[in-house]
């Protein structure tokens, strides 16, 4: 019996033989790549939360261990004791911040209310001839006490804009290099901990975790080192830089303050000059005539 023929088998041998086109292979190379850079992103970030969560666990660990006094902790008298001088400073700065503006917020409403008395009493003057001579008086000594007072406001808003830039920019600049330098302690202390319980072990077959904990240890103490060195040098610039800035601050609190309440227009001008302080000339009133 004669076998039938299989038409499609020719065709199918025909189809595999055709070669591929090298805009399809271009394709496919690519899409390959792009798989494996997917691969690749994904297996490094599973690597990096692995990480993270082992870091995490040994610090957490640490810190436990160290507040219930079954390990030890790496301690620099010297540094640590400059870090809470830092922080008692800080708070103590900002007490004087918020004391100074609240004293500039309401000499603001004192001045803001003289120059309303002043121009009540100045109307007032207009149509009151029979007073007219005691209402300018006062107009005027409103007028002059506002314009004094604006060029306090000038000098204690300098005051405060200094004090703020010191406190909340620059000590808190420093206060961050010193969190990480804390973490970077406990994560120290804490791989630390690990080698020294791995060299107390006298069991065999250890020695790749020996090398593991040994290279790790040596990794965070470098960094550990490193912070503390930027810590110290921080700290000492701020220190100098808080010294400088505070001296020209304190000296023009004084100056302005007491050549106000003693009436001294010249010298709390020449206070304005001195520290380079300039004020919107449409906000200086022109001088009264009892000033002159």
């Amino acid at each position: 019996m004669p076998l039938p023929n299989n038409n499609n088998v020719g065709t199918n041998q025909i189809l595999s033989s055709e070669p591929v086109s090298p805009i399809g292979a271009e394709h496919h190379l690519t899409g390959l790549n792009s798989n494996s850079e997917i691969r690749s992103a994904t297996v490094a970030k599973i690597e990096h939360i692995r990480n993270w969560s082992i870091s995490t666990y040994k610090c957490t660990k640490q810190i436990i261990s160290e507040k219930l006094g079954k390990s030890s902790r790496t301690v620099d008298t010297e540094l640590e004791s400059q870090i809470d001088l830092l922080r008692d400073v800080q708070r103590k700065y900002l007490n004087i911040l918020r004391l100074s503006r609240a004293l500039s917020s309401h000499f603001q409403h004192v001045v803001i209310t003289q120059q309303g008395l002043g121009e009540a009493f100045a109307d007032l003057a207009q149509k009151s001839p029979e007073l007219q001579s005691e209402f300018l008086c006062n107009a005027e000594t409103q007028r002059s006490l506002s314009r004094h007072g604006e060029i306090l406001m000038a000098a204690l808003n300098f005051f405060v804009s200094s004090v703020n830039t010191l406190v909340n920019k620059t000590m808190d600049d420093t206060l961050l290099t010193v969190k990480r330098y804390e973490a970077a302690r406990i994560e120290y202390d804490a791989y630390r901990s690990d080698l020294e319980l791995i060299l107390q072990s006298t069991s065999s077959g250890q020695s790749n975790a020996l090398n593991d904990a040994q290279r790790a240890h040596d990794e965070h103490k470098a960094e550990f080192e490193k912070l503390r060195a930027d810590v110290s040098v921080k700290l000492r610039f701020l220190n100098e830089n808080r010294v400088k800035v505070m001296h020209k601050q304190l000296l023009l609190f004084h100056n302005a303050v007491s050549a106000y309440f003693s009436g001294n227009q010249t010298a709390l001008e020449a206070t304005l000059k001195q520290f380079n302080i300039k004020m919107k000339t449409g906000n200086i009133a022109p001088s009264s005539w009892l000033e002159q």
